[in-house]
């Protein structure tokens, strides 16, 4: 096979990237390119399928009509604060108050520790803990609100 010849005007750097080219690919040709393939070593004798592709979900109308509300807001989990004798000693003695069950939502204020349990006429009760400096910035908010709640009955 003749190789073509160049002419005498092309200069003499093309001529060495057309041979570097031929050689690249003689080299190419008795080696081989997939020469460096490695076998992957399987470890164990079940084949497994691969995980292919998975597109998501492209529904031409939604299944349900409307979403689901969220029943478990702030005002469903706590009702109201225990104004009993007892829940009073404990704001004054411990700095703790009693509810019939999220304070931080609710009440807008930081919470050291919440204790609960359910009484027997089946509601939750929470006893909260609050950070002191929280003293007293709570008792007027309280009291607003059992104003809020006279008023509206």
């Amino acid at each position: 096979m003749a190789l073509k010849r160049f002419e005498e005007g092309s200069s003499c750097s093309s001529q060495a990237e057309a041979r570097a080219k031929a050689l690249k690919a003689k080299k190419a040709v008795l080696k081989g390119i997939h020469s460096h393939k490695k076998k992957k070593i399987t470890t164990s004798p079940t084949f497994r399928r691969p995980k292919t592709l998975q597109l998501q979900r492209q529904p031409k109308y939604p299944r349900k009509s409307a979403l689901r509300r969220n029943k478990l807001d702030a005002y469903a989990i706590i009702k109201l604060p225990l104004t009993t004798e007892s829940a009073m000693k404990k704001i004054e003695d411990n700095n703790t108050l009693v509810f019939t069950v999220d304070v931080k939502k609710l009440y807008d204020i930081d919470v050291a520790k919440v204790n609960t349990l359910i009484r027997s006429d089946g509601e939750k009760k929470a006893y909260v803990w609050l950070l002191i400096m929280m003293l007293w910035i709570l008792p007027t908010k309280l009291e607003y609100l059992n104003w809020v709640q006279l008023a509206n009955s």
